[in-house]
């Protein structure tokens, strides 16, 4: 039984009509008023540490900083975003990853910004490392779940290793013997007991995976990794969700809390994880991690929150020796297991440093100094991490400052958990870069104990109504549901219109099956395949959704019988797991596991050459 929308045809028609806009408007990369910001993302120090090397996101750039004075030298203009830098070991060779779906690292002469040779990478490179002997270059690349290794004499990829799902930083022992990798998101279906994110153990001699350590239930969004100087042990920051509770509350981190996991390179074991809030104030979107030269500190950006911990290192590895040897060392842990629900573990060895700019995302020491990227408010802030009593920032704009447009504002909001109560997360501790977690959530607006996937943001304003089953009826009323009950705040409405502001102006990322961005001929195959099983009813172009709800005879529990939202599968190569209730792990398994009846296409006879080209195809979307 199809239960329709009380949508009009001549709204769902406008709605068509701007989505289609919006989807060509895409190939024409950023728009212009971005490009008046700068971004900075990536942050590397040369070796003497007198010179600042800032990645410029949107501006498409790298600001090269006087360390000493603040000052900004000179800038090097890039043709595309620069999505990761690194530096040789001699400081004369800087490297910068091109963020775009053909990908490349350039190789720039340090002093002068000249480029000396340019290696094609995969889809949107990020996150370059260096080997300690500067042989070898690492890059992840993104959206193909791998990563790329270069000879850098020969300035050649000589291999791909595969790794979990998005990799998006990395780090190399000093011994150049283990790379560690953070891959974004978890793999795999979430309606299960277990969901979680994983850290991929690199072998750079054997060139595959050694290990791979499965992070704490519910870890997401993985964002930074570094190793300490002794090579002993990895560092890697995410938000540790509590996703299986119902979400009535957000004291003392009831639906996200924010961690540093432990992994013992050697033993390549995950040693605990710990929680950066306070019991009373979360540190929310952990972001970059970075050890001092002296293995004295620790330091971590908290994007959502604006400041910096700082970590007495020997204190934290004392306290988890004696936890793991089963002596009680807090009111909450009395044994190694305890440690990810301990919001107090911290006290007496952590510092907060509120810094000056919004979005700190990269992070550099240099000696005792460290250096943060403020992202939203283009900035470089500086501080002594050594110093006692007040903190004195130092912070360093990257431009002059230009107007902020209402998109902009949003995207800052969307990243701001300065909006949440106690500032426990944002809106991107569920959504990361406004996509998805891989986790399934239990929210209150449909009841509880029915737990769905979490959706994209993308094209959510174009397609309503909103949630699976469809309980709001607009994008703008689940924004504002979203604030009142998730954020637990009250908030001006110019803050919700501006993050509608910024949803609408979402762009896909092309797919990365697709062949220098035209289908496959597999997947041009496929078209036509999708046509032939009927998926073109429900899934109708340009936006392939007929915005209509089905029963397809997946709900359970107290869902069961409910019709679901038919979802856009627009950019679905990146939204996995699938279903409402995340039960799909992969698009096959849609097709295979959960489709019995047609429900979702008359699959049932295809050829297995049909059904790979029918994959393909929606994968490339």
């Amino acid at each position: 039984m199809v239960k329709q929308r009380p949508t009009s045809k001549r709204s769902a028609f406008a709605r068509l009509v701007m989505a289609g806009t919006l989807l060509a408007a895409s190939v024409c990369g950023m728009a212009s008023a971005a490009e008046a910001y700068h971004s900075p993302g990536a942050l590397v120090a040369s070796p003497d540490g007198q010179t600042l090397y800032a990645a410029e996101f949107t501006g498409n750039a790298v600001a090269v900083i006087n360390a000493a004075d603040g000052t900004v030298a000179r800038s090097i203009a890039l043709p595309d975003a620069p999505g990761g830098l690194a530096i040789s070991p001699d400081g004369k060779t800087l490297f910068v990853t091109g963020a775009a779906p053909e990908g490349c690292v350039r190789i720039l002469n340090a002093a002068t910004g000249e480029v000396q040779g340019t290696v094609a990478l995969g889809h949107t490179p990020v996150a370059p490392v260096i080997s300690p002997d500067g042989a070898t270059l690492f890059v992840c690349n993104r959206f193909n779940d791998n990563v790329s290794v270069i000879d850098v004499a020969g300035r050649s990829e000589s291999a791909r290793i595969s790794v979990a799902r998005e990799p998006v930083a990395a780090a190399v022992t000093p011994d150049g013997k283990t790379l560690v990798v953070a891959n974004l998101v978890p793999v795999g279906a979430s309606d299960g007991d277990y969901t979680a994110a994983s850290v991929s153990l690199i072998d750079t001699a054997a060139k595959n995976i050694a290990a791979t350590v499965t992070l704490p239930n519910g870890s997401s969004s993985l964002r930074g990794v570094c190793v300490s100087p002794d090579g002993k042990f990895a560092y890697v920051t995410h938000i540790l969700s509590r996703y299986q509770l119902p979400t009535t509350q957000l004291e003392r981190g009831w639906m996200n809390t924010n961690a540093v996991s432990v992994i013992d390179t050697a033993q390549k074991k995950l040693v605990n994880t710990v929680l950066l809030d306070d019991v009373d104030l979360g540190a929310a979107n952990p972001w970059a991690v970075a050890c001092t030269a002296d293995g004295k500190s620790l330091c971590v950006t908290h994007a959502g929150t604006h400041e910096i911990s700082v970590i007495d290192r020997a204190a934290l590895h004392a306290k988890l020796d004696k936890v793991a040897a089963g002596e009680r060392v807090s009111e909450v842990s009395a044994a190694a297991e305890d440690v990810p629900n301990d919001l107090s573990f911290l006290v007496g060895m952590r510092r907060r440093v509120k810094l000056a700019g919004n979005g700190p995302r990269a992070l550099v020491l240099t000696g005792n100094t460290a250096h943060a990227a403020n992202y939203f408010s283009d900035s470089i802030d500086s501080f002594d991490i050594a110093a006692d009593g007040a903190v004195k920032i130092r912070s360093i704009a990257l431009g002059k400052p230009v107007a902020e447009t209402p998109e902009r504002t949003g995207e800052k909001f969307f990243h701001d958990a300065a909006l949440c109560f106690q500032h426990w997360q944002s809106c991107s501790s569920c959504h990361p870069d406004a996509r998805v977690d891989g986790l399934n959530w239990d929210l209150l607006n449909d009841g509880i104990g029915n737990p769905k996937n979490t959706k994209s943001m993308l094209l959510v304003h174009q397609t309503p109504p909103s949630m699976s089953l469809g309980i709001r009826d607009s994008a703008e009323t689940a924004v504002r549901a979203g604030i009142k009950f998730i954020q637990f705040a009250v908030r001006p409405e110019a803050d919700a219109v501006a993050i509608d502001t910024y949803l609408k102006g979402l762009k896909p990322v092309p797919s990365p099956k697709l062949v220098k961005g035209e289908l496959s001929p597999g997947a041009k195959r496929g078209e036509a395949v999708f046509e032939k099983a009927g998926c073109v009813e429900c899934h109708v172009k340009p936006l392939f959704t007929d915005l209509k709800q089905y029963d397809i005879g997946t709900t359970k529990g107290l869902d069961k019988g409910k019709p679901v939202d038919t979802p856009t599968l627009v950019e679905v190569w990146r939204t996995a797991p699938y279903l409402h209730d995340g039960s799909a792990a992969t698009i096959a398994d849609i097709f295979k596991k959960f489709n019995p009846d047609g429900q979702h296409g008359n699959t049932a006879g295809l050829s297995a050459d049909e059904f790979s080209d029918l994959v393909d195809y929606v994968l490339s979307l």
